[in-house]
């Protein structure tokens, strides 16, 4: 059995490697959908495939994301005063995401993920651009954006970028530097909500085994360790690709997939 998981995890994590060096996305938003609909096969009850989807999900993030934010500190590219000013309330509200996805029950948590993720390819779908920004807002402003940043990618177990890139654009940031914050972020975002998700899980005797708090560890593995060889593959393959009539594509999937978990 654990054996049959890795192995499917660890084609998950090639196949969102490979798209996530292709598109530029995330891969929270494969790897929570598949997870959630794979785990009860391999036994995880399904009240708590959700959960230790998310959880999954956010502690791959740590991994997959770590090499991103070098490399974008070593070009310069994360503005660490602005960096960790954003990271204390994107901490806490990774944090209080996960509270918030204990009390909730599994259908609302379901339609929040699915409505969540509608909106988010709806947004890819029809590529919006920032075509106008405001002046740097005040200090409480920017850890107002990520205390929302923390709760919400929290309780989507995916790493934020989607979310806190447009904003930070739309607040003057240079598009470099709100990618390499929010990659900065998005390593908060997954320590601090996959804690949480540790935190809140029931005693170990009513989860499956091999599975820390809400992660399961064989699917982490089966990820972790695909996705980091795959991704430059997709970035390879993007170089001849129409990348931004893919990005559609893949937008309309996920409209279809959040459907679906909708009815």
């Amino acid at each position: 059995m654990l054996l049959s998981v890795f192995l499917a995890c660890a084609l998950l994590g090639a196949i969102v490697g490979f798209f996530a060096g292709l598109l530029g996305i995330g891969g929270g938003l494969i790897i929570v959908p598949v997870l959630v609909y794979l785990l009860p096969f391999f036994g995880v009850a399904a009240e708590l495939a959700f959960p230790m989807a998310l959880a999954t999900s956010l502690a791959s993030i740590m991994f997959t994301s770590s090499s991103a934010a070098f490399a974008h500190h070593k070009n310069g590219n994360i503005p660490w005063d602005i960096a960790k000013r954003i990271g204390i309330t994107v901490a806490i509200g990774a944090m209080l995401g996960a509270i918030i996805a204990g009390m909730l029950t599994l259908d609302a948590l379901t339609l929040f993920f699915a409505c969540a993720v509608f909106s988010l390819a709806v947004y890819m779908f029809l590529s919006i651009k920032i075509e106008r920004s405001i002046a740097l807002p005040a200090n409480w402003i920017l850890q107002i954006i990520g205390l929302f940043t923390g709760i919400i990618a929290s309780l989507m177990g995916i790493a934020g970028g989607a979310i806190l890139v447009p904003i930070l654009m739309y607040c003057s940031f240079p598009m470099r530097q709100a990618i390499g914050i929010a990659t900065a972020s998005g390593i908060v975002v997954a320590l601090f909500g996959a804690l949480g998700y540790v935190l809140i899980a029931p005693e170990q005797s009513l989860l499956p085994d091999w599975s820390f708090g809400y992660i399961y560890l064989p699917a982490l593995l089966g990820i972790v360790l695909t996705s980091s060889l795959f991704a430059p593959i997709g970035v390879k393959v993007g170089s001849s690709l129409p990348i931004p009539y893919l990005k559609k594509g893949f937008a309309v999937f996920l409209m279809l997939v959040a459907l679906k978990m909708m009815f």
